[in-house]
């Protein structure tokens, strides 16, 4: 059995148990820090696609020889050096604990009552304006981001670091990183965070889909509707989505919990409609947040034993 599996194993359940402890340094931070200033170097003038284009291929490089490089020396000190160094690569790059979190800093106000408390912790995890939201809408926009970053955060993670171990999580994160702080469709990003967007969409492609499958498949179904209807709903709702895979992961969570997701949205004051998705049968409310993070939970650790058998089995037969 590759020692990587170990790795991933050992990694998935420290995100699980510990996630990032407050205050400690993290390798997104750094990432974030560099794209920060290469960005203001980059993107001004012309050319600001192409520049776009040498920004993502300098950035996922370097990461790329940095870890290669860590994982690499530790493995030629001792297997179980190695085995320790990805696991603690592999736990940064997750975020099962901290998405749990986040969602949690928002539901205990809103169930106490609290609704402003609740929408500036909302502020803190989306993009959208939240001043003016009523308990339903942000109870929307926790699910759509929880919903989202189960692939973005944990099981696209997961999916690159089987394939590549501790080299192909980072290789991940840092166009993921890219995507969130670049690949915007507005006049300052439009051109220059082209290529990153793109790169997010195809290693998010396989995940995502997967992902929202298995949670049709394996997470509690609140509509009493059939397999086989939300599978339909799910397909034709996910590709509403401007998003070519979010759509995944926001309509599978909307028809196992029978509600609606989507809609209205404002941005720095701009606002932005987009169709909504899901069959409405029960309308949004506080537990639904628990639940979508339960789902995140199950999903994520589907996921990690499905690909581990699959490995395990490929290597095997190898």
């Amino acid at each position: 059995m590759p020692a990587h599996f170990i790795a991933i194993a050992i990694g998935f359940v420290l995100d699980r148990l510990i996630g990032d402890p407050p205050n400690w340094p993290h390798p997104v931070r750094w990432i974030g820090f560099y794209i920060t200033k290469m960005t203001a170097f980059l993107n001004r003038g012309r050319a600001r696609r192409g520049k776009g284009a040498i920004i993502l291929f300098v950035t996922v490089v370097i990461v790329l020889i940095i870890v290669f490089a860590i994982v690499a020396l530790a493995y030629s000190l001792h297997t179980y050096i190695g085995v320790i160094v990805e696991a603690l690569l592999i736990a940064a790059g997750l975020a099962q604990k901290s998405l749990r979190e986040a969602a949690l800093a928002v539901h205990t106000p809103l169930v106490e009552g609290d609704i402003q408390l609740a929408r500036t912790k909302l502020s803190w995890i989306v993009g959208r304006d939240t001043a003016k939201l009523n308990e339903s809408e942000i109870v929307r926009g926790t699910i759509e981001t929880v919903s989202e970053n189960t692939s973005d955060g944990v099981t696209a993670p997961l999916f690159w670091a089987f394939l590549f171990g501790a080299p192909g999580l980072w290789v991940y994160k840092t166009v993921n990183t890219l995507d969130s702080m670049i690949g915007y469709k507005d006049e300052r990003y439009e051109k220059f965070g082209t290529f990153s967007a793109r790169a997010d969409d195809v290693l998010n492609f396989i995940p995502a889909r997967l992902t929202g499958f298995l949670i049709l498949l394996n997470t509690p179904n609140d509509g009493g509707l059939s397999f086989f209807k939300r599978l339909i709903g799910w397909s034709r709702d996910a590709r509403r989505h401007p998003s070519p895979n979010s759509g995944f992961l926001e309509a599978a969570t909307a028809w196992q919990l029978a509600i609606k997701l989507g809609g209205q949205s404002t941005y720095r004051g701009v606002t932005s409609k987009r169709p909504e998705i899901g069959p409405g049968i029960v309308p949004r409310k506080a537990t639904h947040i628990e639940s979508t993070v339960m789902q995140m939970h199950t999903v994520s650790f589907i996921f990690w034993l499905l690909l581990t058998v699959i490995g395990v089995l490929i290597y095997g037969i190898a």
